[in-house]
C-alpha cells in the first residue's frame, strides 16, 4: 500500500489483534521480554550507581570538584528532567515513526551519553550528560511499554509488564554491588572506579542494542498506519514459530476490527482524547505517577545520606544495604504480578499503593522514635518497596493500556513526564535538602510526604482504575481509527465519553 493510500483513509477489517492475543506463551515471547525489558536493568544501574557513589565523587581526588548534595540533588534532578523531556520528545515520534525505530534510536542516545559521562572532567560536563542520559531513557519508557503491551497476549500482559518494569531493580542490585567495588580504593583509584561503572553501562547497552535488532515492529502500529501487508507477514511468522514449538495448530482467533488507516493523529485529537473522552482515566494516570515518584524519591535519593549520617555506615558499605532493598523491589512485581491478571487491576493497584504508603508512615514513626538501626530500617524499606514496586510498575501498565492505540506512546510520555516532573525533579531537590540536614524530623517529613501521596493515589485507583485484565487493548480503549461500529471480541465497542 502506498503512503498516499494510507493517508487517504483506506479501510481494512482484520483479526490481527485477536490473533496476537490468543497466542500461548512461547520462546518468541521470551525474545521480546529479553530484547525490550532488559533496558530497565540499565536504568536501575544508572540511578543506583549515582546514588551510591555520591559520597566518593565529593571526596578530594575523585576527578570532579563536586559536592555530595550536587550529585544527589542537581545531577539527579537533571537526569529526571532529561527523562521527562525525552519522554515527550520521543513519545510523539514513537506514535508517528513506529515503536521499533524509536526503541533503537533512544537506546543509542543512552549508550552515547553514558559513555561520555564516564569521561567527565568538570561539573558542567557531568551534569550535561546526566541530562542526556535521562533524555534517552525517557524515550525508552514510551517506546518499550507501547511495544510490550502490543506484542504480549492479553492473558499475560499485566504480569509481563510489571516484571519487565520491575527489572529496574535487578539493575539496582548490580549497581549496588558494582559501587562496592568501584568505591574500594584497594582495587581502583578514586578517580577511576566511578568512571568504569558508567563505561560498563555503555557496554551493556551495546549488547542490548544487538539483541533488540531481532524484535519486530508492532503489527498493531503497522496496521493502523496503512502497512497491513507487513503486519500480516509478521503475525504469520510468529504463528508459524509458535505452532512449530507447540507441535499443534493454534486455536481460531475470536473477533475482528474495522479501522480507517491513517499516518498520524493531530495534537488536538490527543488532547481531546485525554482531557475530554477519557478524563477520569487521565486523573488516574497522573495520580499513580506522582504518588510513586514522590515515594521513591523520599527513600532512594537520600538513601546513602541517611545511612551514613544517622547510623554511621561507611560510604563504601551503603551498596550492601541498597542491594537488599533492591531485591525486595524486584520481588514485588515478580510475586504479585500474576494477581494483576487474576484478581484484577483495580484491587491490586489500589492495595499496593495503600499498603506501601501505610507501611512508610509506620517506618517514619519508628524512625522518629529512634527504634531503628541500619538493618531494621533496611528491613522496613524492603516491606514498603515490595508493594510500592508492584504499584509503581502498574502505573506504566495502566497508562499504556487504557488509552487508544494511536495515542499510546504519547500518553505514556505525558503522564510519565507530568508525574515525574512533579515528584522526580522537585523530589530530589527537596529530599536531598531534608535528608542532608542530619535532623530526624526533616527525614521523617520526607517519608511522610511520599507516604501521603502514595495513599492518595491508592484511593484514586480504588475509584477509577479500569478493569483491563485479560481484555484486548482494543476492547479496553477502542482505537480512534476504528469504524463507528467496530467488532472486537465478537461484540460492538463504543468509545466512552468520560471513562
Amino acid at each position: 500500500m502506498t503512503t498516499a493510500e494510507a493517508a487517504s483513509g483506506h479501510t481494512v477489517t482484520t483479526d490481527i489483534p485477536a490473533r496476537l492475543d490468543r497466542l500461548p506463551w512461547s520462546r518468541w515471547h521470551w525474545t521480546i521480554v529479553i530484547g525490550l525489558g532488559t533496558v530497565w536493568i540499565l536504568d536501575g544501574l544508572e540511578v543506583t550507581v549515582v546514588g551510591n557513589i555520591a559520597s566518593r565523587l565529593s571526596e578530594s581526588g575523585s576527578g570532579l570538584p563536586i559536592s555530595s548534595g550536587e550529585v544527589t540533588g542537581m545531577a539527579a534532578a537533571l537526569y529526571v528532567a532529561g527523562a521527562c523531556a525525552g519522554a515527550l520528545f520521543w513519545g510523539r515520534l514513537t506514535d508517528i515513526w513506529g515503536r521499533k525505530k524509536l526503541f533503537m534510536i533512544t537506546l543509542g542516545v543512552y549508550l552515547a551519553a553514558t559513555a561520555l559521562t564516564a569521561v567527565s572532567f568538570s561539573n558542567w560536563w557531568f551534569f550535561a550528560f546526566r541530562f542526556l542520559t535521562g533524555f534517552g531513557i525517557g524515550g525508552e519508557y514510551a517506546a518499550i511499554n507501547s511495544a510490550i503491551d502490543e506484542l504480549i497476549p492479553a492473558l499475560y500482559r499485566g504480569r509481563v509488564d510489571l516484571i519487565i518494569n520491575g527489572s529496574f531493580w535487578l539493575g539496582a542490585v548490580g549497581g549496588s554491588l558494582l559501587s562496592i567495588v568501584a568505591l574500594n580504593t584497594a582495587y581502583l583509584p578514586k578517580d577511576v572506579g566511578w568512571r568504569l561503572t558508567f563505561a560498563l553501562g555503555a557496554v551493556l547497552a551495546l549488547v542490548i542494542l544487538l539483541v533488540r535488532r531481532h524484535v519486530p515492529e508492532s503489527p498493531r502500529w503497522l496496521l493502523i498506519h496503512g502497512r497491513d501487508r507487513e503486519a500480516e507477514e509478521i503475525v504469520t511468522s510468529i504463528e508459524e514459530q509458535v505452532e512449530a514449538e507447540k507441535g499443534q495448530p493454534l486455536k481460531r482467533p475470536e473477533g475482528e476490527i474495522t479501522i480507517h488507516q491513517r499516518r498520524n493523529v493531530k495534537f488536538t485529537e490527543i488532547a481531546r482524547t485525554l482531557f475530554s473522552d477519557y478524563r477520569k482515566r487521565s486523573v488516574l494516570g497522573f495520580s499513580l505517577f506522582i504518588g510513586q515518584a514522590f515515594l521513591y524519591n523520599a527513600i532512594t535519593f537520600g538513601f546513602g545520606a541517611i545511612l551514613t549520617k544517622f547510623f554511621d555506615v561507611p560510604t563504601g558499605n551503603t551498596g550492601y544495604y541498597f542491594a537488599v532493598i533492591a531485591i525486595g523491589n524486584f520481588c514485588g512485581p515478580l510475586l504479585l504480578g500474576r494477581l494483576f491478571d487474576t484478581v484484577g487491576r483495580r484491587v491490586m493497584i489500589s492495595s499496593t499503593y495503600l499498603i506501601s504508603g501505610l507501611l512508610l508512615f509506620l517506618t517514619a514513626w519508628l524512625f522518629s522514635q529512634g527504634s531503628l538501626n541500619a538493618g531494621t530500617l533496611t528491613a522496613c524499606w524492603c516491606g514498603v518497596l515490595f508493594f510500592a514496586s508492584a504499584g509503581a510498575s502498574s502505573a506504566y501498565l495502566t497508562v499504556s493500556e487504557i488509552f487508544p492505540m494511536e495515542t499510546r506512546a504519547m500518553s505514556i510520555a505525558f503522564f510519565y513526564a507530568l508525574g515525574t516532573a512533579a515528584g522526580g525533579i522537585s523530589g530530589p531537590l527537596l529530599f536531598a535538602d531534608l535528608t542532608s540536614t542530619g535532623k530526624v524530623a526533616d527525614t521523617v517529613l520526607a517519608f511522610q510526604i511520599g507516604a501521603g501521596l502514595m495513599c492518595a493515589a491508592g484511593l484514586v485507583a480504588a475509584l477509577l482504575a479500569v478493569r483491563a485484565e485479560r481484555r484486548s487493548l482494543e476492547d479496553v480503549a477502542r482505537p480512534l481509527t476504528a469504524a463507528a461500529s467496530a467488532v472486537t471480541r465478537g461484540r460492538e465497542q463504543e468509545r466512552p465519553a468520560t471513562a
